[in-house]
């Protein structure tokens, strides 16, 4: 296959030019690639980028496939531009033994869309009792451990947790809540939520959990990655600990980009995620935490809830945001639109840095490189419509707003996987 004409997104800049395929690798990248009977996708006006990988997805199988399943969340995935993703292990039952591994393996390989690596459990149930089968589960094909959706409480388990997954050479990825602080809330704590008569939830049940964790790995010589960051303190902590020569990670997620707690006041129970949508300090530090390189990656934390988890009071509702379809739409509006970060920058965001910190193979168009590639209209808009999602989950908050960024294609091995 030869895509020819297209803006290419290199690490060091755009360049146009083509790109050769063979054998699921990328074979050529220059100007002018001479025909060879292959297959050619003309992307003049489109930008090539490696193709994105989203390292926090909610996939919902085994045992929540009302919600979502393997084969509707790979094709919502190729069709926001995903060729790799990787799934928590808050299923049921939980994801914390090499057979529910192998199990998502063996059906992601059936579906045959995008790449899907599990996450598994840190402690078994995800109780935070006793630590799972960390080597068997890594063994089975998980690429890191996660707790995600419950913070390990006792901070020994965690420790014990941070060695073993080192000795595999596989990282905690930590969701970072305490929850006797939580107490019940629901929002971000502050003058929305007052206005909404809403329990919050204040930014230090983050923000400790955060230094909880920076301070294991730092004790410990580690590497750590912090989940869906949301708070400008939390920004700041990994920014000292960072200059401090922690191994920490972070990532964010569009909606604490994007806009803030406001919304809440709407009571749409899309709103509704965990960590809370915040105020404009945090959301302004999210972007200059981008920016500046203190987080590493934007995820989705792609959360597909059925539409009766949602249709009910605030309070009762479901944490979660279904938004693997729109997230590459809110990066190119929100941080390249707006001069935040150049079209490199969101690259290395959404597909080399999540490589990188789980080890994957892929993140960056290179020869010799995996042919893994997203193809995109940038000046294209579209609004957006949850009722037209793939996924199961159409629990989004975000029904009309317009974006610019288009995927065209999707592309897995030098196949494509999606065509819109």
């Amino acid at each position: 296959m030869i895509i020819r004409n297209g803006n290419v997104v290199l690490k060091d800049g755009v360049q146009k030019c083509d790109l050769l395929i063979e054998n699921g690798r990328i074979v050529k990248i220059a100007e002018n690639i001479p025909a060879n009977g292959s297959e050619e996708i003309d992307a003049a006006g489109k930008h090539v980028f490696p193709g994105l990988i989203d390292m926090h997805v909610h996939l919902r199988d085994p045992g929540y496939e009302y919600k979502e399943d393997i084969e509707s969340g790979s094709k919502a995935a190729v069709k926001g531009g995903f060729t790799q993703i990787c799934c928590m292990p808050n299923t049921n039952p939980i994801m914390d033994n090499k057979v529910v591994v192998s199990y998502v393996k063996h059906k992601a390989r059936e579906v045959g869309l995008c790449k899907v690596h599990p996450i598994g459990a840190i402690t078994k149930g995800e109780k935070g009792e006793q630590l799972a089968d960390i080597g068997e589960m890594k063994k089975a094909g998980a690429v890191a451990i996660s707790d995600d959706g419950v913070s390990v409480k006792s901070s020994r388990l965690m420790r014990l947790a941070m060695e073993y997954a080192s000795g595999f050479d596989i990282k905690c990825l930590c969701h970072c809540e305490d929850k006797e602080l939580v107490d019940g809330g629901v929002v971000n704590e502050g003058l929305s939520s007052t206005v909404a008569g809403l329990k919050g939830i204040p930014r230090a049940a983050e923000d400790i959990m955060i230094a909880r964790d920076i301070a294991l790995a730092e004790s410990l010589d580690v590497p750590v990655h912090i989940c869906h960051v949301s708070t400008h303190s939390g920004v700041r902590l990994i920014r000292d600990a960072k200059k401090a020569g922690v191994k920490v990670t972070a990532e964010t997620c569009p909606h604490y980009f994007a806009v803030t707690d406001e919304l809440v006041t709407g009571f749409d129970t899309n709103t509704k995620v965990n960590p809370p949508i915040r105020e404009e300090i945090d959301k302004q530090a999210i972007l200059t935490g981008l920016k500046d390189g203190t987080l590493d990656c934007i995820v989705t934390d792609h959360a597909p809830h059925h539409i009766n988890d949602k249709n009910v009071e605030y309070n009762t509702a479901a944490f979660g945001i279904s938004g693997i379809e729109t997230s590459f739409g809110f990066a190119i509006t929100y941080l390249y639109k707006t001069g935040v970060l150049t079209l490199p920058q969101i690259a290395e965001k959404m597909s080399a840095a999540p490589a990188k910190i789980l080890g994957l193979d892929g993140g960056e168009l290179k020869e010799g490189g995996v042919a893994d590639l997203t193809i995109a209209d940038l000046d294209e808009s579209f609004v957006i419509d949850p009722a037209k999602f793939v996924s199961k989950g159409k629990n989004n908050p975000f029904g009309g707003y317009k974006l610019d960024g288009v995927v065209k294609y999707t592309i897995v091995d030098g196949e494509v996987k999606y065509k819109a």
